[in-house]
């Protein structure tokens, strides 16, 4: 897996490389990898994806954030690094926040936005502010976090692996990704958005209920909303062929941007005076 600007990420390159398909780029929730996003995802066919591992988690170097702004920063200079002009940003609950404010800072490297399992404001429980810091509380912290974010049919092995990736990340990290989740808040900016957006929620969905994406998809003009069924927040993990499927559908739905070649630039033609000609050739 390569690294650029410190950032550690998994890419996946589409077969038709000349398909003028805008790249994708998705965002991890707080506390949450670059494996957050399961392979029907990041191999979403005949796309070109980046999945990233925010500063802090996974594979990536560096100190986690905490505020969601900062956490913005560090996707435009992925972007820069790797000279990715724009792009859709496809962000699951602090990484929907995240999208959300690229989309908001950013908008010419915005070309569409998948929100998953967020919303606009991200209030977190204070119990998880209190114990999510410290190496004595945080495994109850991330049951507490985890054991919510499943819906009540989600098999015990995965909602296992979801725990143990979450226990990979440092107490402090954590802590600082739910600080910027709970500092969030762009509901008075949502009226500024103007671009395609998907909006996709499960049913059960206990961090972020149902009422957080019906308040995106009223806010965001361009806006879609999806429900999927028998999925909580990791609606992604949960339904992930559902998934794919919208945000494989949203994708092509996403008018190409073609850049025009530059006009060649043509000399003006200088008249010669025939005598100096005629001089020149004695």
């Amino acid at each position: 897996m390569p690294t650029t600007t410190d950032l550690y990420y998994f890419a996946h390159a589409a077969e038709d490389q000349v398909n003028n398909r805008p790249p994708v780029i998705l965002i991890h929730g707080a506390g949450g990898i670059h494996l957050s996003w399961p392979p029907q995802i990041r191999r979403l066919a005949d796309e070109k994806i980046y999945a990233l591992d925010l500063p802090g988690h996974g594979k990536s170097e560096g100190a986690g954030r905490q505020s969601v702004d900062e956490y913005a920063e560090d996707v435009i200079a992925f972007m820069k690094e790797l000279k990715i002009r724009a792009a859709v940003i496809v962000g699951h609950s602090m990484g929907g926040a995240v999208a959300l404010t690229l989309a908001l800072k950013y908008p010419k490297q915005v070309l569409g936005l998948g929100l998953l399992g967020s919303g606009s404001k991200l209030r977190v429980a204070p119990v998880l502010l209190e114990t999510a810091g410290s190496p004595n509380s945080f495994e109850s912290a991330v049951d507490m976090v985890n054991g919510n974010c499943f819906s009540s049919e989600s098999p015990k092995n995965l909602i296992e692996l979801s725990k143990r990736h979450m226990l990979g990340i440092r107490p402090p990290v954590l802590l600082g990704d739910l600080q910027a989740c709970n500092e969030f808040d762009v509901t008075s900016q949502l009226e500024k958005l103007s671009v395609r957006t998907l909006i996709i929620c499960g049913a059960e969905d206990k961090m972020t209920p149902l009422k957080f994406s019906e308040s995106l998809h009223d806010g965001i003009i361009n806006s879609q909303l999806h429900v999927l069924d028998h999925a909580g927040h990791m609606v992604m993990l949960e339904q992930p062929d559902a998934v794919a499927d919208l945000l494989k559908q949203f994708i092509d739905s996403i008018p190409l941007k073609v850049r025009k070649p530059r006009k060649k630039r043509i000399p003006p033609t200088e008249e010669v005076d025939p005598v100096q000609q005629a001089e020149s050739t004695r």
